[in-house]
């Protein structure tokens, strides 16, 4: 890394200390404290003037400087926040020797506390929460990622009023598209432009991972210096998180010379990368208030995640096409004697999975081709590169001369390849091929680094033009689109299972056929419901007035679990469920509080549409009763009956009794409107509620082609045990074991034991460290997660049945078929969790140990 002094050329511009540039933006004035917060060791030069404060600075204390109670305001804000990479905020704050209003934002570094003043625009001041909610209202309604993209930049101008906003991604090399605009009428477009790698440092990209939002306030390149730059030991203040830190000048100069006066860039992290930036220009300098970046940055998070999601819908959406078409080739290889004889015999019927010119299969060292494909003499080299480069994995390039220099000689067929993987073997692949496409791709200037001689000798110079630079690219094939490596992964997983299927049936027919389709239905189960729980985590709905968020969050985590349990029903049933367990099911956290719950009914089935709504609805019942009706009270009871019609229909009626007096709402909630018309509205059926005041009375309908009467004969499965013990009172002073692969599952499920008075709960991501764990550490009780990814838990439950330490497993499938007979008596709990689930399944399993 260079330091502050050394002159930036074309050889070290991405090595320029931009972290430590010893200087501040001039929009606001910093403070540099001790680790005690209690004296400034450092100050940029305008921290006098801008705060009332006369004399000198350093080396003074804190509460002399600004008041005893904002300092003392700033050290709590410290301790909340200091550990956090992302800085405390204090809006509309005083301090003590000026009439002007700050925000202020504090974070700690290398163990110097940082706090930054920014003087209160009032036309700018903006509540960030209503501001960051209307962007993220608007952006939750995207369902596509081009409404997505269109939706961000024109949505972010109006807010935050740039006069240019783009949406920009980043390529595999490092350059840059913009995907993406939205600019004043007389402003031209910079949509579709190419930007180099270059133009973007590595040393900058790693700080758009760290601070997510950055503001050039003035390209002018104004600056304001710390006080002293370096302190005794020599070391400059590192400025990485703090929102004013000054901007480096190649990149003012870059600025300038697009005409920009100011700007601000929002990350967009994907998976840990930096996946893009949405970029803000603005023709005029322009410091955007604190507020206002709040939104910025909340905004970006939530784009980010809904960016995310829409990827892995697509995903899903890719991964069905493959399957709706491999499906005939899973059930034909039970019937076929020769998997490579039925892969070939299909070639070219896999030229429908994606755009492609031609299509190849090399299987057990024999090749076959379809369309345009290289000639016979170059597949021995060809395949060397596909074995070399995919690793098992799917693989694919546009350029393939660049990488096998003799594939030019017949580019004219093919110029492109994706390789789709058959076996674990680097052996056999299926690949479609591109024939090469001249194209023009068009460059915001020239991409290539130039540099000149001049006033300051042999250095970078940025690029002074953006005209159009078009340059025209051979021996290359139409890209591969993300999803069609999508597409590709998706049937690389099907035909893989194609071949083990086959060997399978070798070995063993039909049963271990049979056995893989179940296991391939359970993961997608798997991941549906994660990727359900990821959007519905997303979901928001108004806070009714006088209504807490945290009794709103709970509401919704129960709304999830219902979902959930019809979910679960629904894939384990023929499409539907009994109405007599969901109705168990909903019930049963209440049958030991109240004096009585009466279910009575026929048996009855319904189908998945009216599981999962009826599964809804009697949740609000229940958790209405719980709050103000017969089920909050010892004394209460519950009458719950249902019968059938003679047209077939299915009536149900819920009584309550020996209650709370009961009052009808004086403004409809979401729950009551759920109760009351999303019957009538997704089944055409009937909801009667009538809020007599010695207890509630519904009536609901559901229509007879929903139903079926009687129910069939269910399904044989092992699903997840029922666990009828009591709860144990709490969980104070145990210490858990929780085997979780999922951190965020992980740290909820710390949370909750925590807040039951668990002594201690360690957790482990994998057999391994579980298994290390248990070397110094005996629990008292644990948790294993059935299904680990890339393995089972059972070699520790193996270990914890030996040291005699009782556990349950947890599962987001629908059955429990990795189980062991042998541990068939152990307790089973359903992801997600829920609190009382939880506790009552580890209350049985130490009941069941003592």
């Amino acid at each position: 890394m260079l330091t502050t002094t050394d002159p930036v050329d074309l050889t070290n511009c991405d090595r320029e200390p931009i972290h430590i540039p010893g200087s501040i933006q001039p929009y606001g004035c910093l403070l540099a404290c001790d680790g005690s917060v209690g004296m400034v060791r450092r100050h940029s030069a305008n921290a006098g003037a801008m705060l009332g404060i006369s004399g000198e600075i350093n080396d003074r204390r804190l509460d002399d400087l600004i008041g005893e109670k904002p300092a003392h305001d700033i050290r709590n804000a410290i301790a909340k926040w200091g550990s956090q990479q992302r800085a405390g905020l204090l809006i509309d704050f005083k301090v003590a020797h000026t009439d002007t209003s700050f925000n202020v934002a504090v974070h700690r570094q290398h163990g110097v506390n940082i706090v930054e003043f920014e003087p209160v625009d009032p036309v700018e001041a903006t509540p960030p929460l209503e501001l960051s909610r209307l962007l993220i209202g608007r952006i939750g309604q995207c369902n596509d990622l081009d409404m997505l993209f269109d939706n961000a930049s024109r949505l972010l101008r109006g807010a935050l009023g740039y006069d240019r906003v783009m949406v920009y991604q980043f390529a595999h090399d490092g350059s840059g598209r913009v995907i993406s605009e939205a600019r004043r009428g007389d402003l031209e477009s910079f949509l579709g432009q190419h930007f180099p790698a270059s133009d973007i440092p590595k040393q900058a990209r790693i700080l758009y991972l760290q601070n997510t939002v950055r503001i050039v306030s003035d390209s002018s390149c104004a600056r304001v210096a710390i006080v002293p730059e370096r302190d005794s030991s020599g070391e400059p203040l590192d400025l990485s998180f703090a929102h004013l830190r000054s901007v480096s000048p190649i990149h003012c100069e870059y600025l300038r010379n697009m005409g920009v006066g100011a700007s601000m860039s929002i990350s967009i992290i994907l998976d840990g990368a930096l996946w893009g930036l949405i970029a803000c220009h603005h023709y005029a300098p322009r410091a955007l208030s604190m507020e206002k970046r709040v939104a910025a940055e909340m905004f970006g998070e939530f784009f980010s995640m809904q960016l995310a999601s829409l990827i892995q819908k697509r995903k899903l959406a890719a991964s069905e096409r493959a399957r709706r078409y491999l499906d005939q080739l899973l059930h034909n290889v039970s019937h076929h004697g020769d998997v490579e004889d039925l892969l070939k015999n299909n070639i070219r019927d896999f030229r429908e999975l994606m755009p492609c010119d031609g299509v190849g299969i090399f299987f057990n060292d024999s090749w076959t081709g379809f369309g345009r494909v290289p000639p016979a003499d170059a597949i021995p080299a060809l395949m060397a590169l596909v074995n070399s480069a995919a690793e098992g994995r799917v693989w694919a390039t546009s350029a393939l001369s660049d990488r096998l220099p003799e594939a030019a000689d017949y580019s004219e067929l093919v110029a492109g390849v994706l390789a789709v993987p058959l076996s674990q073997l680097p052996r056999d692949y299926l690949l479609f091929f591109r024939s090469e496409v001249a194209q023009t791709v068009n460059w915001a200037g020239d991409p290539n680094k130039t540099y000149e001689t001049g006033p300051l000798g042999d250095r970078l110079t940025p690029r002074k033009s953006f005209e159009i630079w078009k340059e025209t690219v051979e021996l290359q094939s139409e890209p591969w689109l993300q999803s069609e490596r999508d597409t590709a992964e998706a049937t690389r997983a099907a035909l893989v299972e194609v071949v083990l299927r086959h060997n399978e049936l070798l070995a063993d027919e039909r049963h271990k056929a049979d056995l893989r389709q179940k296991m391939l239905n359970e993961e997608l189960n798997h991941r549906v419901k994660n990727i359900l729980a990821l959007i519905k985590s997303l979901v928001s709905h108004p806070v009714e007035e006088g209504r807490s968020i945290e009794d709103y969050v709970a509401s919704l985590k129960g709304r999830i679990q219902a979902l959930s349990l019809a979910h679960d029903q629904v894939i384990r049933g023929a499409g539907g469920g009994g109405l007599k367990s969901l109705i168990d099911a909903e019930l049963s956290p209440y049958r030991e509080a109240v004096k009585e719950i009466d279910v009575a009914g026929p048996e009855v089935m319904l189908d998945a549409r009216a599981y999962s709504v009826l599964a809804l609805v009697l949740h609000e019942l229940a958790t209405n009763a719980a709050k103000y009706g017969a089920l909050s009270v010892s004394l209460g009871r519950l009458s719950l009956r249902w019968q059938r019609l003679d047209s077939g229909d299915c009536e149900i009626r819920w009584l309550e009794s020996d209650g709370p007096i009961v009052r009808p709402p004086s403004k409809p909630g979401f729950g009551s409107m759920l109760i009351g018309r999303s019957i009538p509205y997704d089944l055409g059926g009937e909801s009667d509620v009538d809020y007599d005041p010695a207890g509630t009375r519904v009536r609901l309908r559901i229509p007879a082609r929903f139903v079926t009467w009687p129910a069939p004969a269910a399904a044989r499965t092992r699903q997840a045990k029922r666990i009828d013990e009591r709860p144990v009172a709490s969980m104070r002073g145990l210490d858990v074991l929780m085997v979780e692969d999922q951190l965020l599952i992980a740290m909820d499920v710390e949370t909750m034991l925590a807040g039951e008075g668990a002594a201690r709960v360690e957790t482990a991501a994998s057999v391994k460290e579980a298994l290390a764990l248990l070397a110094s550490f005996k629990p008292d009780v644990a948790i294993l997660d059935v299904n680990l990814g890339n393995g089972s838990s059972m070699p520790v439950a193996h270990m914890l049945s030996e040291l005699g330490v009782p556990f349950v497993f947890a599962t987001g499938y629908g059955e429990t078929s990795l189980i062991p007979a042998a541990l068939d008596a152990v307790p089973v709990i359903r992801k997600p969790y829920d609190l009382t689930s939880l506790v009552t399944a580890l209350g049985a399993a130490i009941a069941r140990k003592q």
